[in-house]
């Protein structure tokens, strides 16, 4: 599919097959968060990190997720009213405050990712196994070749 974002070139042929990928892949993201909790994208993005990196001071999270410290304190502000998240001590550093998810937030992030991979497990389904096979040597090389800029620093973290 030609469209208006293309350039002529090598590799116009795979950037489109991405384009595409990265519509299915933001598709699944979006729809795996439509769940009655009222968490946005960026609100979840922040809980999965924390899910893996336990309770966190917010620089690291800025850091972590690319974003402002001030965009941080937002996002948390929200998500300790909700419930999902809790302000904490760093018992290493008196007076720094940490971030950590709350058991709602916890379930949250579980429930996400179990939706996410029984959906990308059915998708996955439909190659053959040889297909599969390759897919996971291509996507790895993807990845690996993305990173650390794009939501692929922390280990066992599925990209959003």
């Amino acid at each position: 599919m030609e469209g208006v974002w293309s350039e002529p070139g090598p590799d116009s042929e795979l950037v489109e097959v991405l384009q595409s990928l990265t519509r299915v892949l933001v598709g699944i993201a979006l729809r795996s968060i439509e769940v009655p909790d009222g968490v946005s994208l960026p609100q979840f993005r922040l809980l999965a990190v924390l899910a893996d990196l336990g309770p966190t001071r917010p620089g690291r999270l800025a850091r972590t997720l690319g974003l402002e410290p001030s965009t941080i304190t937002r996002l948390a502000d929200r998500l300790t009213t909700s419930g999902h998240l809790a302000r904490g001590d760093d018992p290493l550093h008196r007076g720094a405050v940490t971030l950590g998810l709350t058991p709602l937030g916890s379930d949250l992030v579980a429930r996400v990712a179990a939706w996410r991979r029984r959906e990308l497990a059915g998708i996955a389904a439909q190659l053959a196994p040889g297909e599969r096979q390759e897919a996971v040597r291509t996507l790895r090389q993807l990845v690996d070749a993305a990173a650390p800029g794009y939501g692929t620093v922390i280990v066992g973290l599925m990209p959003l």
